[in-house]
């Protein structure tokens, strides 16, 4: 299995599908790589991943909202396709098994599920586990 991870920004609010009967919260992260050139001026690249999290816990769509910065880890796809007007194209897809919410605009606290554990916890606020209905145990052998 090839597993690629990606820290970056959510591009805008998630969407949630039902497609046979089965969740997928869908979402788009950017990275934005700067450096600079060979001439030394600085430049700017931004990769844009199409993300696909399948998953019966969709409460943590709430949380992944435009801006909010975010660490995703799971199975990538490459995918070529000629636009409309003819060029090439290429885009970079994941299939999701973890997400984590790492910050980002007006933050009120973190919250991480674990997909392929199935595990939730809210680290830095116990308020995203209560609005997401489930009880998070408070002890000091927690795995993060």
């Amino acid at each position: 299995m090839i597993k690629m991870q990606v820290i970056g920004n959510l591009g805008k609010d998630c969407v949630v599908n039902t497609v046979n009967g089965k969740n997928v919260i869908n979402f788009t992260v950017a990275h934005t790589e700067k450096y600079k050139d060979s001439q030394g001026n600085l430049q700017e690249k931004t990769t844009w991943v199409d993300c696909a999290y399948w998953t019966d816990r969709t409460t943590v769509a709430q949380y992944l909202t435009k801006g909010k910065q975010v660490f995703v880890e799971g199975q990538p796809e490459a995918r070529s396709f000629q636009r409309n007007d003819g060029t090439p194209g290429s885009s970079l897809s994941l299939r999701v098994r973890e997400v984590q919410l790492l910050g980002g605009r007006s933050d009120s606290g973190s919250y991480q599920q674990n997909a392929s554990a199935g595990s939730m916890a809210a680290p830095q606020s116990s308020s995203a586990a209560e609005v997401a209905g489930e009880a998070i145990p408070q002890s000091d052998d927690l795995p993060f």
